[in-house]
């Protein structure tokens, strides 16, 4: 066997290697008098057949095996001499000449990066900082309340907030466009659902009243054929609706689970829930900001075979999470490309991520995955359950175990950064604010 690296990009080898056709021949020979002791033939018992038979049907096959075991313990010895990475499967790539004493084939492929760590003093993390309080407790009631309104019939005109019941017809250069048809269609005025233009058109009717307006959908609206045109819309209001929200009163706290309608005691528990959401947030925010300043302080080429392999797992999560709610992904294919820069992140962060924990000791401690699953456990019943139910499989344990290396190496990035701690806004950090 020859070896020659032939560099082709950072990332990419090229190896090409020689195996002498007599090593091949002798490999087939041997596979073959093994078929022979056993093989079945119409006519012959087991292990008589003549061997010229036995070459003339099974020839192919065992030539095809001796090759391919040959090409895959040259491939794998040239690697383990030059203590190569290899990322992903080879491409072997066959070479002809006039050599007929040996099989000359090239091995295309790619490598791990070597990754070292650079320093990340100069990078800068910000820590939210946010004390749940009355005032947050409240905002929070008036979104429950939103989310339990109420609508009563109003001898007014349609204003933002009310519910009102539209026929409308929508048609483009005289003619009725798809989609744009509708009976006794709901529409919550001021709740985005519908184009601005097309709200403003309802508002200040009541119901019986008509009116004909005309609007232009945005240059980027979702349905091609409309996008940037202008189309004429007739609607009647059948019916105008006002928002009824409940009183913070003991109904309204036994709506929320607290049993005895104790308001107090629900104001309690909602502050609770907000501090752990908070805490949460917070927590998502600050790992976020730490996985940038690691993938900024260390750029790098990833091969592209890992990469292809993660898009591929990302878009079967995908694929079974769709099957989970009833979708039917036969109608509704995921391409494994649209996850690719998500999976290119992926890959360097693991690998970064990797090579962080080696060099600075932050594998997950005993205690630490404990602590973990016992915080877990505490939303459940029956807590001890949920313990036994993680330390029963390995592989569950192994995903506490991630996260808690994950956790380790965020508390590393902050302590090394330059971190400061910055007042968080609630309705920014809850995302209300919309």
């Amino acid at each position: 066997m020859q070896t020659n690296p032939q560099p082709a990009s950072p990332l990419e080898r090229r190896i090409d290697m020689t195996v002498p056709m007599a090593d091949i021949e002798k490999d087939v020979a041997q596979r073959l008098k093994k078929m022979a002791r056993t093989v079945k033939m119409p006519g012959f018992r087991p292990g008589k057949v003549p061997f010229k038979m036995v070459e003339q049907h099974y020839g192919a096959q065992a030539r095809n095996e001796a090759i391919g075991e040959a090409v895959e313990r040259a491939f794998g010895n040239a690697v383990r001499e030059q203590n190569l990475r290899v990322a992903g499967y080879p491409r072997i790539e066959p070479k002809s000449g006039e050599d007929a004493s040996n099989l000359v084939f090239s091995a295309v492929f790619e490598v791990y990066p070597e990754v070292k760590l650079n320093g990340i003093g100069d990078k800068s993390i910000e820590r939210p900082q946010l004390e749940v309080g009355e005032a947050e407790v409240d905002k929070t009631l008036d979104v429950l309340r939103k989310q339990r309104t109420t609508f009563s019939p109003a001898e007014r005109a349609a204003a933002k907030g009310d519910r009102v019941t539209i026929d409308f017809t929508g048609k483009l250069n005289g003619e009725v466009f798809q989609g744009g048809q509708a009976t006794d269609y709901p529409v919550v005025l001021g709740e985005g659902r519908m184009l601005p233009d097309f709200e403003n058109g309802i508002a200040g009717l009541k119901a019986g009243e008509s009116r004909t307006f005309d609007l232009t959908f945005p240059a980027d609206y979702q349905a091609g054929d409309l996008a940037g045109k202008t189309v004429s819309f007739d609607v009647t209001v059948k019916g105008v609706e006002a928002p009824q929200l409940p009183a913070v009163d003991a109904e309204f706290a036994k709506s929320l689970g607290i049993e005895d309608g104790d308001v107090a005691k629900m104001r309690a528990e909602i502050r609770s829930n907000l501090e752990g959401e908070v805490k949460k947030r917070i927590k998502a925010r600050i790992k976020d900001q730490a996985m940038q300043v690691l993938l900024d302080a260390n750029p790098m080429e990833v091969p592209k075979a890992l990469i292809e392999q993660e898009s591929e797992s990302m878009a079967e999560a995908a694929r079974q999470d769709l099957a989970n709610r009833g979708v039917d992904i036969k109608n509704m294919p995921v391409d494994a490309t649209w996850f690719t820069a998500q999976a290119e992140r992926r890959v360097k962060l693991g690998l970064i991520i990797a090579e962080a924990v080696k060099e600075n000791a932050l594998h997950a401690k005993p205690e630490q995955v404990r602590a973990l699953i016992d915080e877990q456990a505490q939303s459940y019943e029956q807590p001890e359950e949920v313990v036994r139910w993680y330390y029963s499989q390995p592989q569950r344990l192994a995903q506490v175990e991630a996260l808690a290396i994950e956790e380790n190496v965020v508390n590393w990035v902050v302590a090394n950064a330059q971190s400061t701690d910055k007042a968080a806004s609630f309705d920014e950090l809850m995302g209300n604010a919309a």
